[in-house]
């Protein structure tokens, strides 16, 4: 069983890593957010550890005035170091760094310098006490759930689209980015390395154009409003996308309504409809107390419509207890889809058999099945916080 301690659990990059972590085997993740950090329980945390543990430093400071910036990533970065010391931790240290850190002289900002410090602090005490530290060097990162106006321009959008507004763009330029769950492969591949060097930069990053975003976005939002999945091109268009569908759901926007064809023969329902590209539609019967599914995804976008019976669909976010239960009903049927990155599973709870008809905007490769094991119930007791606000009760 291998420790990861990772600083920074309740933020963006955080909730993502606790994620991947919770559907790799033989892990056992003890996460610190601001409060523990600041507290005994991150020396209880660190107690033990050794060479074959991580601690993954992925706590930060980037919104403040610009001295409490500098000052406080560095003061993080002490604070860890000396925690470690104190309790004696062998367990190799892996800091999310940034690529602002690059930036010198009159380019130089305080959040880069403050990282930069905290990198070279942290590597430092590592090579006194005979430890291995390796900073990977992060640039902008995008991906679902995050918080609009602080971390990334790319959630803005997608908050301001889904929310109807059009988003304003300024100093239109190309960014550098890096999708967050390849920053999570980049971190957790520098904590399993059996020699890292001390500095990793992530291979995956792509420049995009600021306006090309909010343009690719709202074309997305267009097509979704009616219920139909648009034309995705290639792996930044499903994530790019993937980012608005959460936006929309932190948005409480969870479902769209069904409209039937009715005649002598009966009714009519369509179900979906993709712009180009290739999905995969299926059915199951499900019979009566019988639960399917208790997995997550973190790339393919899946939607359920129950077409007779009843039943309940449950997700719940990963690392959180934020559990919605959606009651479903082919008397009067909705098409909801599963957000990545939210544990689902779907229960029959009439006397009948349930049909539920599903798609998946790619077709199945058991070689890359993007299926990954995980209960939607219990609840975790301490789940830790809920990114992107709370969404309470029953949806629909």
């Amino acid at each position: 069983m291998t420790t990861v301690v990772i600083t920074g659990a309740a933020g963006f990059l955080g909730w993502h890593t606790r994620a991947r972590l919770a559907t790799v085997p033989d892990i056992h993740v003890i996460p610190i957010d601001r409060a523990a950090f600041a507290g005994p329980d991150l020396e209880a945390a660190l107690a033990g550890l050794g060479p074959q543990d991580a601690v993954l430093h992925l706590a930060g400071i980037n919104r403040a005035a610009e001295d409490e910036v500098r000052d406080g990533n560095i003061a993080l970065a002490e604070r860890l170091a000396d925690a470690m010391a104190t309790t004696g931790c062998q367990a190799r240290t892996v800091i999310a760094g940034s690529t602002q850190a690059d930036l010198i002289g009159a380019e130089a900002t305080a959040y880069g310098i403050g990282k930069r410090r905290a990198a070279e602090h942290l590597a430092a005490a590592a090579a006194r006490a005979g430890r291995s530290c390796v900073e990977v060097r992060l640039p902008n990162l995008y991906g679902e759930h995050g918080r609009p106006d602080y971390n990334s321009f790319v959630a803005t959008f997608a908050h301001r689209i889904a929310g109807g507004e059009v988003p304003t763009v300024t100093g239109d330029r190309e960014i550098p980015l890096l999708h967050v769950q390849d920053a999570v492969t980049d971190l957790w591949s520098a904590a399993l390395h059996s020699d890292p060097p001390s500095m990793i930069r992530p291979e995956s990053v792509t420049p995009l154009r600021i306006s090309w975003i909010a343009d690719r976005m709202a074309s997305f939002q267009e097509v979704y409003a009616t219920g139909q999945i648009p034309a995705l091109a290639d792996l930044i268009d499903v994530r790019l996308f993937n980012v608005l569908r959460a936006a929309r759901w932190d948005q409480g926007q969870l479902s769209f309504p069904l409209t039937p064809h009715s005649d002598a023969r009966g009714d009519f329902v369509e179900v979906l409809r993709q712009h180009g590209g290739s999905g995969q539609s299926s059915f199951s019967t499900t019979v009566p107390g019988v639960t399917r599914g208790d997995h997550l995804h973190f790339r393919k976008i899946e939607r359920f419509v129950v077409v007779r019976g009843s039943g309940v669909i449950r997700l719940r976010q990963m690392c959180t207890d934020r559990l919605v239960e959606i009651p479903v009903s082919g008397d009067s049927p909705v098409a909801v889809d599963m957000p990545t990155l939210w544990t689902h599973s779907i229960t029959n709870v009439g006397d009948d058999e349930m049909l539920t008809l599903f798609w998946i905007n790619e077709l199945y490769n058991p070689q890359d099945a993007d299926t990954y094991p995980h209960p939607v119930l219990p609840v975790p007791a301490a789940a830790g916080s809920r990114p992107g606000g709370t969404t309470e009760g029953t949806a629909l």
